[in-house]
């Protein structure tokens, strides 16, 4: 068994590791020919600009009274632009939501509070559609269309940058994504952080050599912009005048996704204010295992499972790469599950041959050289991970990063099981619902971060 696992694991860590190897490899391409440059903006580009349009702002709730105050405060404090109005939408039976929405709001006009004519919760996707309707009924008395419509989530804190580029960069394209940046947590170092430098590694090389090769950018449900007529047509084109399927769990995802497959321009921008501060949306997100395993389980099946259904495949060589990519998830946690009971039977074995039991497993050269690969494969990987983390958080968060890595996969077992058994029951016919999760903090509050509102 010991070695018929060993090949497994080690032909198939192989494959993920080339698969990621490529996207470095054009990452490195795109860097050395000046493709990857991140331009830089400073606060009288910000201050100066006027938006093209009327921008609307939508932030989907459900029980997010203790951090939905924190980011309204903080987006219409540091997004001074008239021209936008921020509906936030709330359920009829989340009463303390919706007082934190009204208070938060201290009588400024651009807020719109939008009340959804069910109990919660059902999807983020459900409520999504209920704050395009207002917006709907909103253009229709008022004889204005939105030019652009922005994503948020009730725990973000927006850059006070990212309204500005997102409105530059809807002049040419349908659909705009900017980085996303979860901060680290002191009080936990290992579960919360580690979205650290997923994030970091992931929207700072693979969004774009995505964007590079053309291929669909997939919404990360925050810091994102579709022009207002791409969102309709895509409302049109499924029916019912709704952009959003109400039984999706990751309808961020299959908003980019759908933009492009109805022939939209998406666009990944990345940029750095002055100081050399990443323009992103800044989160804290999940710190407790079982909520970062309900988190990630929501989006292996949204992704990978939902997505596979419901969004199929295309004829396109980019587009076909990057959406296996996007649906590795539950291969890659049979994977990472074959390779630690490969570790755990080899220290048994170590341990037994040690104290007189059995014989040694011979390897023969083929097996050698794909340990040795592996184990090249591995190093490689880590040293990107140390230094995409330590660009954005620091050189000891970057350390961390490397040392995170078996938490990470870790998780990534437990979510891709979990997500496993969540699809077999919505395919049995269970119900599909927002199974989100709790936030507490928000990085307004913190003095480092609040001052970038200054």
């Amino acid at each position: 068994m010991e070695h018929e696992l060993l090949l497994f694991a080690g032909v198939f860590f192989i494959i993920g590791a080339l698969d990621d190897f490529a996207i470095d490899i054009a990452w490195l391409a795109m860097r050395l020919t000046g493709k990857a440059q991140v331009p830089r903006i400073d606060r009288e580009t910000i201050a100066r600009h006027e938006l093209h349009g009327r921008a609307a702002v939508f932030i989907p709730t459900w029980q997010e009274s203790r951090v939905i105050g924190d980011t309204i405060a903080h987006l219409l404090s540091v997004w001074r632009q008239q021209d936008i109005c921020l509906y936030v939408g709330c359920y009829r039976n989340d009463a303390e939501t919706i007082a934190a929405v009204i208070d938060a709001a201290n009588g400024d006009p651009r807020l719109r509070l939008v009340i959804h004519d069910r109990d919660g919760p059902s999807t983020k996707a459900d409520c999504l559609n209920r704050i395009y309707r207002a917006l709907s009924i909103d253009e229709e008395r008022q004889g204005m269309k939105a030019r652009m419509v922005v994503f948020h989530d009730a725990e973000d804190m927006v850059d006070p940058a990212a309204l500005t580029l997102l409105d530059e960069a809807i002049e040419t394209a349908e659909f705009v994504q900017l980085p996303v940046l979860p901060l680290p947590q002191r009080d936990s170092r290992w579960i919360g952080s580690h979205y650290c430098e997923e994030f970091a590694e992931a929207h700072g090389k693979a969004m774009v050599v995505r964007d590079a090769l053309g291929a669909a950018i997939p919404a990360a449900g925050v810091g994102c912009a579709v022009d207002r007529i791409a969102l309709a047509r895509l409302a049109a084109s499924r029916g019912g005048g709704a952009p959003f399927a109400a039984d999706s769990l990751t309808e961020d995802y299959e908003l980019g996704i759908g933009i492009a497959m109805d022939g939209g321009r998406c666009q990944f921008v990345r940029a750095r204010h002055a100081t050399g501060e990443l323009v992103a949306t800044r989160a804290y997100f999940p710190s407790r295992i079982d909520q970062v395993v309900r988190q990630k389980t929501r989006w292996v099946h949204g992704i990978a499972f939902q997505g596979w259904d419901r969004l199929g495949w295309t004829m396109r060589p980019a587009e076909i790469w990057m959406r296996v990519r996007d649906r590795r998830g539950p291969f890659a946690a049979i994977v990472l599950l074959a390779g630690y009971l490969l570790f755990a039977l080899a220290t048994f074995s170590w341990g037994a041959n040690a104290a007189g039991y059995g014989e040694p497993l011979e390897l023969s050269l083929a097996l050698k050289l794909l340990l040795a690969f592996n184990f090249f494969f591995f190093m490689w990987r880590a040293t990107w991970r140390f230094a995409f983390t330590a660009r954005e958080f620091g050189v000891a968060e970057g350390l961390r990063a490397v040392l995170r890595i078996p938490v990470a996969n870790i998780i990534a077992i437990m979510a891709g099981r979990r997500a496993l058994v969540a699809y077999a029951r919505t395919l049995a016919g269970a119900r599909v619902i927002w199974d989100k999760t709790d936030h507490d903090a928000h990085p307004a509050r913190m003095t480092g971060h609040a001052s970038m509102a200054s």
